[in-house]
This record gives C-alpha cells, sequence and structure tokens, in this order.
C-alpha cells in the first residue's frame, strides 16, 4: 500500500543515496516470512515502468526492487514518485544492513506492520522527515533525523479529537509499542497491498472534498456585523429619546454605561472560554456545556435556544408594529390593528425564514444590506441634528443649546423610576452572542468571537451615548407642536424654561389633560422629526427589527442543532440532522419558525419580552460564572490565548446579571431560575454519558485535593470514626453477598476498596491490569455501588494482602477494616492456602486493622455459575481479555499464567464477562449453584422485620456494635431490631444486663432485647467434641509418635500441622467455640444476621489448623454470620 507523497519528489541523486542506505540486498531475501522473522522496513522505491519483471506472490507483497546507485537520474526524476513500500526484512546476521552503518539492524525492528508514507517534511536543517502510515495501529511514524525509528516528532494532529473538522486526527505510537520486548505480543504480519487508501485516508479524503464549498465567514461579517445589527435594535430610534426625556442627559449615560458594563465583563469572558481551545457550533450553549459541563449547558442551551425563537416573533412583531402605523397614516388598514399585526408579520416571518433556509451565505448578504441602512440611518440622524428647521422647532426640536443641555442634565421621572428606565432600556444592549451563536461557521473562532464581540459592544455603546447626549442636547423635553405657541415678552422675562430663549411657550399644553404631544418625553418618534429625512429613520427601524430577528431566526436552530447532537435531551435527536454541505438544521428552522409563528399570533408580547431579556441574561450570567469556576478550579487545561479576563470581575459580572434580572422584572427572574433549576435536576438526573473535561469536574478535584490534605493535618476522633473497609472481593461481581453487605454499613458513611490479589503470573500484564481496573471501576458505578476497584499483582495472597494493607488509600482516606470472606472449602485444597489465609488475618492485626469475617453455609463465589452474566451486561466485549478471576478462596488459585487459561483458577472460558460474549446456551444451574446464587443476593433485598443479633462477648473498641447500628440505620435494614447477647455468670445475670443496658443507652444505640449467657462455659455435648476431633484428625502432627527429629521437620515443612501440646493447651477454648455454636443455634437461628466476636489467636502459637478448626466450629450451619474485630481502640463514645 502506498500513496504519493505531498511534497515534490526527491531528486535523482537523493533517492538513489536513500536507497542505497535504507534498502537490504534484494537477492538476499527470502520468498516470504516466517512468524519468526517478521520484521518489516520502510523502503524507498523509485517506480520506474518495467523496474521489475517479477510478478510473483512473494515480489508483489515485498516491494519493487529499489534503483541502484548507478541508474540515469533522468529517468529517476522523471518517473520516481518517492514513494514507501514495505520491505520483508529477515536477514538475522545483519548482513543486509552492512551497507549503512547506521542502519538498524533485524531485532531493533518493530514487529512486521504495514507502513505507508503519508507526506514528507522539510526540516530546518534540510533533512527529510518521512511519515509512515500504519495500517495496523493507525499510527504515523516518523523516520526521524536520518534513523530509521518509530518514534514520532511532536505533530499537531495528534492532539486532535477524533470527529476533527480541521484536519485528521493521527495516532502516535503507544508506549507500549516503543517500550515493550518484541516477542511480547506478535503483531499480525501484513504486506503491501495495492494502493487502495486506509479507512482513515478515504475520512479525510471525503471530508476534504465535503468542505469545499462550506462557506465560513470572519470576524467582520460574521462576528461584529451580527452584534452591531442584534445590538442596535428598535431601541435606538423609538426609546432612547424617551429614556433620555426621563432620566435625563447624566442618567441616561449612567444606564448606558451599566449595561454595557455588563455586556462588556460578557464579552471578555466569553472571549476567554472561546480562546481556550477550539470552538464547534453551538455558540452560548456550547460555551457553556462545555466550561460548566452538561447539567448547566443543558439547562440553558435549551431556553436560550427557545428565548431566541421567541426573540424573532418579539422583533417582527415590532417590525409589524411599524409597518401597521403607516399604514395607519394613510388610511389603508386592512381589518384592524392587531389583525394587521398578524398578517404583516406572518408573511415577513415566512420571507425570513426562506432567507434562511437559502443558507449562511444569503442571510450575511442579507445582513451586511441590512447593516448598511441601519448606519446611513444613524448617520442621517445626526446631520440632521445639526440642520435647524423652523418648522421643526415648535414640535420641541430647537437646535444645539447650552441652556437645552443643561435642562435635560437632570431626571424628571414621570410615572417611571431609575430601575424601571434601565429596563426598559437594557434589553437594547443584549444581542452581544449574535456572533458566537453561529461560531460554527467561523473560520477562527478564536479570533473572530474576542475581536467582532468586544468591538461591536465599543461602537454600539458610542452611539448610544451620543445619541442620549445629542437629543438632550437640541430637544426640549415638552412641545405642543403648535407654531402659534409663541412666548410673550412679558412671560420671556419670568420664564426659565430653555424654549423660553428661541421665544416658545409650551407651558399651556404642559397644563392640560392631555398634555405635550411633542417634545422626548412624549413623541416616540422624535428622532425621524430630528433627522435630515425622515422616512430614512423608518427604514433604519425596519432594518433593526428584521436584521435582529434574521439573527435569532439563525441562532435558535444552531444552538438547538448543537443540543441536540450531544443527546442531553434524549427525545430530541432527531432535531440533530444537518442538511447540505454547511450541514444546515433545517428541521431546527422549521420548529423555531413554529414558536414565533404562534407568538406573533398572539400579537401581545409586552408580558413575554421581560421573560426574553431574562434567559438571555441568564446565559450571560453562566458565561461569566464559566470564566470564574475554571479560574477557581486551576486547571492546567485552562489557558485561554485571551488574557484580559479576571476571575473577580467575571463574579461580578455574573452577580451584576442576576441583578439585572430582579431589577427588569422580579417574577420572571423567579421563573427563569425556577426552569434553570428544573432542567439542571432533570439533566443531573438522567446523567448524560458524556465527558467534556469541564471545570465542575477540575473544581471536584481541586477540593477533594485540598480537602484531603486538610483532613491529614487533623488528628481523628473517636466521634468521627468511620469503619473504611478494605473488602477481599476479588473481581467486584464475584462475591456479591460480601460487597452488598459491606456497603450497606459503608455507604455514605464510609470508604470501601475492593482489593483485588491476582497471582500465579508468570509475566504480569499490567497494561491489562490498568483496563481492568478502569471497567470494574465503572461496573461499581453503574450498579450504584460507592468503592473503589484496586487491583494489585502479587506472588502469593499474602503478599498481595500486604501490599493493599500498605499502600491502599490516601491519608485519612485509608481503610481501617480488612474485610474477607470465609474459606468455605479449607479442608479441600492445599493447606498452605490456609497457612497463607490465617497469616493474612494476622497481618490485619498487625497494621493495627480490624478484621472481619463473612461466611454464608452456601458460600460466596458465584464467578464459576454460567448465566450469571448480568452482573457485567453493561460491559464492553472483554474477548481480547486473556485473564484468570483470581478468588479468596484460595483453593481455586495456582500458578495459573495469563497466557495458559487451561490452569486449575477460574479461567476465562467461565467468566461470567466471556459468557455473554459467546452466546452459549445457558446451562440448567444444579441446586447447589441454584442455593449459592439466591444466597449471594440476598442482601440485596428489604431485609423485611428480622433480628441482628450482635454476639458482643469480648470488647474489641465497639466495632462489634457499631456495624450493627450502622446496618439498621439503612433502609433495607430499618425495620430489624438489635439484640445483643453478652457473656456473664449465672448469679449476676440481672446486674449484667442492667450494666449493657446503661452502656447501650448512653451510647444512644437502640436495642429490642439484651439477653446474658450464664452458661458459656458449660462443657459441650460429646458428639460435637468428637465430630471436632474427627475434623482434626488429618491436620495433626501427633509427634508424640515419631521422633522429635521427624516431628520438628515435618512442622518445618508443614507449619500448620497442630501439636498435641498446643491441642491440651487451648482444649477450653476449643470447647468454648463449640460451646459457642451450640448457643448460636439455640438462640439465633432465626436471626437475618448475626454479628459475634471474631475469637483471637495468638500469633505464633496457635497453628492455622486450629485456629480454622475453631472458625469453622464456631460458625457452622448458622444464618449468615459477620466475625468482627476492631483494633481494641475506642470507636464509639458517649461524651458530646
Amino acid at each position: 500500500m502506498s500513496a504519493p507523497s505531498s511534497a515534490s519528489s526527491a531528486t535523482a541523486e537523493n533517492a538513489a543515496t536513500e536507497n542505497d542506505f535504507l534498502a537490504p540486498d534484494a537477492g538476499q531475501r527470502p520468498p516470504g516470512p516466517t512468524p519468526s522473522q517478521s520484521r518489516f522496513q520502510v523502503d524507498l522505491v523509485a517506480e520506474a515502468a518495467g523496474a521489475t519483471d517479477d510478478k510473483s506472490p512473494s515480489s508483489d507483497a515485498s516491494a519493487a526492487a529499489p534503483e541502484g546507485p548507478d541508474t540515469d537520474p533522468g529517468v529517476s526524476s522523471e518517473e520516481a514518485k518517492g514513494r514507501f513500500r514495505v520491505v520483508n526484512f529477515a536477514d538475522p546476521s545483519g548482513a543486509g544492513s552492512a551497507a549503512s552503518p547506521e542502519a538498524a539492524p533485524a531485532e531493533g525492528l518493530q514487529n512486521g506492520d504495514t507502513v505507508m508514507s503519508e507526506t514528507s517534511l522539510h526540516s530546518s536543517t534540510g533533512g527529510q522527515h518521512h511519515y509512515h502510515y500504519d495500517t495496523h495501529t493507525n499510527t504515523y511514524y516518523l523516520r526521524t533525523f536520518g534513523h530509521n525509528t518509530i518514534d514520532a516528532v511532536p505533530n499537531i494532529d495528534f492532539y486532535r479529537q477524533t470527529a476533527a473538522p480541521l484536519g485528521e486526527k493521527l495516532i502516535r505510537p503507544t508506549l507500549s509499542e516503543l517500550h515493550d520486548e518484541l516477542d511480547k505480543e506478535p503483531f499480525e504480519d501484513g504486506f503491501a497491498n495495492g494502493d487502495e487508501l486506509t479507512p482513515a485516508e478515504e475520512a479525510a479524503a471525503k471530508e476534504a472534498a465535503d468542505s469545499k464549498g462550506v462557506v465560513k465567514f470572519g470576524w467582520i461579517k460574521g462576528v461584529l456585523v451580527r452584534c452591531m445589527l442584534n445590538i442596535w435594535g428598535v431601541m435606538l430610534f423609538i426609546r432612547m429619546s424617551w429614556i433620555v426625556g426621563q432620566a435625563g442627559i447624566a442618567l441616561s449615560c449612567l444606564i448606558v454605561a451599566m449595561a454595557t458594563v455588563v455586556t462588556t465583563i460578557t464579552g471578555l469572558s466569553t472571549s476567554a472560554i472561546a480562546t481556550n481551545g477550539f470552538v464547534r457550533g453551538g455558540g452560548a450553549y456550547y460555551l457553556i456545556s462545555r466550561s460548566l459541563g452538561p447539567e448547566f449547558g443543558g439547562s440553558i442551551g435549551l431556553i436560550f435556544a427557545f428565548a431566541n425563537a421567541v426573540a424573532v416573533a418579539m422583533y417582527v412583531v415590532g417590525f409589524a408594529e411599524t409597518v401597521v402605523e403607516l399604514l395607519n397614516g394613510v388610511d389603508a388598514i386592512m381589518t384592524d390593528e392587531t389583525n394587521d399585526i398578524r398578517i404583516i408579520g406572518t408573511i415577513t416571518v415566512i420571507l425570513l425564514l426562506g432567507i434562511s433556509v437559502a443558507g449562511m451565505e444569503w442571510e450575511a448578504k442579507a445582513q451586511i444590506f441590512l447593516l448598511f441602512v441601519l448606519i446611513t440611518a444613524i448617520v442621517n440622524y445626526f446631520i440632521g441634528t445639526f440642520i435647524s428647521v423652523k418648522s421643526k422647532e415648535s414640535a420641541g426640536f430647537l437646535g444645539y443649546d447650552g441652556s437645552i443641555m443643561w435642562e435635560n442634565m437632570g431626571p424628571d421621572f414621570r410615572g417611571e423610576t431609575f430601575f424601571s428606565v434601565f429596563a426598559i432600556f437594557f434589553p437594547a444592549a443584549t444581542g452581544i452572542l449574535a456572533g458566537a451563536n453561529i461560531s460554527g461557521d467561523l473560520a477562527d473562532p478564536q479570533l473572530a468571537i474576542p475581536r467582532g464581540t468586544l468591538l461591536a459592544i465599543l461602537i454600539t455603546g458610542i452611539v448610544y451615548l451620543g445619541v442620549a447626549i445629542s437629543t438632550g442636547s437640541c430637544i426640549v423635553r415638552d412641545a405642543s407642536g403648535n407654531m402659534n405657541d409663541t412666548a410673550s415678552s412679558q412671560f420671556a422675562m419670568n420664564c426659565t424654561d430653555a424654549a423660553c430663549r428661541f421665544g416658545y411657550d409650551f407651558s399651556t399644553c404642559k397644563n392640560e389633560k392631555d398634555g405635550c404631544r411633542y417634545g422626548l418625553h412624549n413623541d416616540f418618534q422624535v428622532m425621524s422629526l430630528v433627522s435630515g429625512f425622515g422616512p430614512i429613520i423608518t427604514a433604519g427601524i425596519f432594518s433593526a427589527t428584521l436584521s435582529s430577528a434574521l439573527a435569532s431566526l439563525v441562532s435558535a436552530p444552531k444552538v438547538f442543532q448543537a443540543l441536540c447532537k450531544d443527546n442531553i435531551y434524549p427525545g430530541l435527536q432527531m432535531f440533530a440532522k444537518g442538511y447540505g454541505k454547511n450541514n444546515e438544521p433545517l428541521r431546527g428552522y422549521i420548529l423555531t419558525f413554529g414558536i414565533a409563528l404562534a407568538f406573533i399570533l398572539i400579537a401581545e408580547l409586552n408580558t413575554i419580552a421581560p421573560i426574553i431579556s431574562n434567559f438571555f441574561l441568564a446565559s450571560y450570567a453562566l458565561i461569566n460564572f464559566s470564566v470564574f469556576h475554571a479560574s477557581l478550579a486551576n486547571s492546567p487545561g485552562w489557558r485561554p490565548s485571551f488574557k484580559y479576563y479576571n476571575m473577580w470581575v467575571s463574579l461580578a459580572g455574573a452577580v451584576l446579571c442576576c441583578v439585572v434580572m430582579f431589577v427588569i422584572n422580579w417574577a420572571a427572574a423567579l421563573l427563569t431560575n425556577v426552569i434553570v433549576l428544573g432542567l439542571y435536576i432533570y439533566v443531573s438526573y438522567k446523567k448524560p454519558d458524556v465527558n467534556w473535561g469541564s471545570s465542575t469536574q477540575a473544581l471536584t478535584y481541586h477540593q477533594a485535593l485540598t480537602h484531603t490534605l486538610h483532613l491529614s493535618g487533623v488528628e481523628d476522633h473517636i466521634k468521627n470514626f468511620r469503619p473504611q473497609c478494605l473488602v477481599m472481593t476479588g473481581y467486584p461481581n464475584s462475591r456479591p453477598a460480601l460487597l452488598d453487605l459491606v456497603h450497606s454499613f459503608t455507604k455514605n458513611v464510609g470508604l470501601m476498596i475492593c482489593g483485588h490479589i491476582r497471582t500465579g503470573y508468570r509475566r504480569p500484564n499490567f497494561k491489562d491490569l490498568a483496563t481492568d481496573q478502569a471497567r470494574y471501576q465503572r461496573w461499581l458505578l453503574k450498579n450504584d455501588t460507592k468503592g473503589f476497584y484496586t487491583p494489585v499483582f502479587a506472588e502469593d495472597l499474602r503478599q498481595g494482602s500486604q501490599y493493599l494493607l500498605q499502600a491502599a488509600g490516601l491519608g485519612r482516606l485509608k481503610p481501617n477494616t480488612l474485610v474477607m470472606g470465609f474459606k468455605n472449602d479449607w479442608r479441600d485444597g492445599d493447606m498452605m492456602n490456609v497457612e497463607t489465609y490465617i497469616s493474612m488475618i494476622h497481618d490485619a492485626f498487625d497494621f493495627q486493622f480490624g478484621a472481619v469475617i463473612l461466611r454464608l453455609k452456601e458460600g460466596l463465589d458465584v464467578s464459576h455459575i454460567q448465566g450469571q452474566d448480568e452482573l457485567l451486561s453493561f460491559q464492553e466485549k472483554t474477548s481480547g481479555m486473556k485473564d484468570v478471576i483470581v478468588s479468596i478462596d484460595t483453593s481455586k488459585d495456582s500458578d495459573a499464567d495469563s497466557s495458559k487459561p487451561s490452569s486449575k483458577a477460574t479461567s476465562l472460558q467461565n467468566s461470567p464477562a466471556i459468557q455473554k460474549d459467546k452466546k452459549s446456551p445457558t446451562v440448567p444451574l444444579n441446586m447447589s449453584d441454584q442455593r449459592l446464587l439466591e444466597a449471594s443476593q440476598q442482601f440485596q433485598k428489604k431485609q423485611g422485620k428480622g433480628t441482628v443479633d450482635v454476639w458482643w462477648l469480648f470488647d474489641d473498641g465497639g466495632l462489634t456494635l457499631l456495624i450493627p447500628y450502622l446496618l439498621t440505620n439503612k433502609k433495607r435494614w430499618k425495620d430489624c431490631k438489635i439484640r445483643v447477647f453478652i457473656g456473664g455468670k449465672i448469679n449476676r445475670i440481672d446486674h449484667d444486663r442492667r450494666a449493657m443496658a446503661t452502656l447501650l443507652s448512653k451510647f444512644r444505640i437502640d436495642f429490642s432485647d439484651i439477653t446474658v449467657l450464664g452458661d458459656i462455659n458449660t462443657k459441650p455435648k460429646k458428639e460435637h467434641v468428637a465430630a471436632f476431633e474427627e475434623m482434626i484428625e488429618p491436620y495433626r502432627l501427633k509427634e508424640d509418635d515419631m521422633e522429635q527429629e521427624a516431628a520438628e521437620r515435618l512442622k518445618n515443612s508443614e507449619p500448620w500441622r497442630i501439636t498435641d501440646n498446643e491441642l491440651e493447651l487451648y482444649r477450653a477454648k476449643t470447647n468454648r467455640q463449640i460451646r459457642l455454636n451450640e448457643l448460636l443455634k439455640e438462640h439465633s437461628s432465626t436471626a437475618n444476621l448475626i454479628v459475634m466476636s471474631l475469637p483471637l489467636a495468638r500469633k505464633g502459637a496457635v497453628s492455622s489448623a486450629l485456629y480454622m478448626a475453631w472458625l469453622e466450629a464456631l460458625s457452622k450451619d448458622l444464618p449468615p454470620i459477620l466475625l468482627v474485630r476492631g483494633n481494641h481502640q475506642s470507636v464509639l463514645t458517649f461524651y458530646s
């Protein structure tokens, strides 16, 4: 497989030298590879026509014969393609590579893979770097610095995401490919196979072909024009003058400045997020969701898209109202005013939809035309202010004058307040996200969004201030419009109004009931009056409304499409589909059209307008908060190239946005917050399967790290003791009963680590270990189990448990209790496994851990049962898993090597994860397996009314009592009552019961009954003692029956054997275990769970066989029993 180099071919001399340098002697090549000799080397081949006549399969599979040094340079330069082909290189002696001392020897080459040149790069030193594409691992290799190596130099394509729109993703060589031994995992042999494209090349070629003709905008057309059109709304022409009349020039400038501060801070925050990595389509939704995560992004995305859709209606109705006023002026009303607004609005929105659907290019052309009209109207107004016309004076336009400016400087609120006027103006400042909303259609969003948005805010802010100052400086607040309202000379003497200086007296209309008809306060169309040519202002109003409507009509579907593509709301997937080369969201356009049309038909938008403003403000607040949050999280991934932002300024911006929301309309602000919160809760509950590396994740990590470090600096206190359990589960799904029971009392209370010791590996595969760690951690999360899975490789179980006891956990979040399953089959296998098992308990005590052992008479390990695979049903296929399930029941462990699944261990074939993949027919379970499976699920069910019997025989610090208390606090166990059994003397039973009741009440632990057992030391029944003797018979040393030397040798080789001396010494303790079993059967045979003090055995004095026999005798034939022994540090206190 080869492809032409993208750079020009090398010269003939270079080609010849390269060939000489790289190629082994063609005659030394064997006809085909043997499995032990699969080595491939890249060879540069100048493919001259008819270079070789050999058409044999081996010749086709390898490269054409290279040119020799004598090849004619002319032919070479014409015909050489500079291609790379794979050459089978199987010369162990290295003779073939003797041509160059630098050529890599055969042993050093990577295992056989098909390699192909992607491109040639010329470095500054003149050396050539050739990319080679590996078809098996999708890796681009690089012949670097003149040497054959697959180590790649830095390249932007390695860092692309899979669906990169800017270029093809390349995969760098993995660490394993560079580091692993060559014979560890032989690759599949492969040869060059013609000139077909690889799948990756095909995808790249298709994308390149598709991208031709896609319209991408620069910062002016894409962002600046859109933002200016959206910010300059109708407000500029028909409300700005009224605002100046109400608030005066000073406060009007303050209102504009306040609005501009909010939008500028938001613009800076938008710029920071937009320059922190590549921005795709989706505007505000994309920025917020990738920063704060899908919960905030999903909630704001939906309301932002809806707000834009309704804004279309709002702007179109504004346009229709102006048209109806014009029609009214010439008596051309069709039906009545409301219906005319509906008719004109409907026609307008259909035309706008047509422009939008025609494509972004048409829409952009329409926007530029509308901007031209709008700027013409603004210029026309400013020119008009300098042209004094006598006929306009009676309407209040008297030209620039200091006295008018001074009179209009202060406020004159009539039925309004500062904040109500601010609330009316602020929607005029929104629209700063118009450019960001089409981020997917920008050629370079990282440059365009900051530059276009901030410049638009600056220009529009200056124009708003200019209009405020100019209207306030040349127009009086009240005018009658009557040319005859001139001031008499006597009145002029006493008059203080600015109009008096121009000879007008408008006091008559001020005193009338209806008031004056003209002036800043009364005439919304005063800018038309002032302007050089009135109809141009009307055209400006049309332009402002239509351009804003068009921008919103484009924004809403784009944002909605991005939201649907991410599948945050599963039901909306159908709107994700795009059409044409620009991936236009036609379905989104139709939906937006439908929403806009519905609100146009309502025709009363005064109620909906504040909600729209609040929706926009909510998204501004979250964009500002995103920047603060990302800066606070201090994630290394937060490094925007736009540096002019500050986290505290962004936080202030977020607070300001929230304040403005309530200033504009507190009811709408409350409604907005409720909607956002509701959608946030919904998305949090649905937990969409996305991972965008949000700042929420970064902050969670930051806080976890900070709190863990802080916790490590604080001494433990008894009141805060929590059982933090290291649970020896093996694979988490192999012992469900153990996992479920421990999870019942650690969930939301303490730490649970599922320890898994993997033994018997000649060559441990740490990569598999890491893969399994991730897979089973996901399994725990999927099953809502709050714990961590920690596997280790070790020589044997004891070594592995020591690793875990020492290293598991972090700081104060370390286990303090070892939990194991009881070794039911201890008598069936090698007794050295029992020695290991008992040693693990001793090790736990040495590490100052508590120890807990769970025994179910049916057993715990279900990993061998077929049909139990639903436990892993969510997982990916594990057909490549070469692993064995290592159980705590060490009789099932052996020297299993990962490459030999036929060992005694529960192997790949029996693993529940594999049974599903093989689609094997479910074999009916035998009775014991059926019982085991049922028993393994008993702690998943609600326990109902029953008892948890606590046999607190020895004081271990209180762990034996704390675990049942925590259990009965949980929902599944809350109906169970705690019964306490203690040892005592027959003549002091009442006294002991009272003492225990007092202690429990001081500990604030509820109990239903206390039983004092006065007959613990009574001798057990003879048949039970005989059964015990029979059980330990095979494990006795019987040193009295052999010579001392032979006995010592046997004890050294089999340390678990029970000596006669030891048996006699601990006869009383043995009898106590047998007797306790009788009492347990008598008192607790119906309990849901028995929690009992674990008997201790002195290390080195009691053999493991005897200790195991005690545990067996104590716990056999009983309901589920938990043998507990704390580390004899108090875990309960009655002090506050």
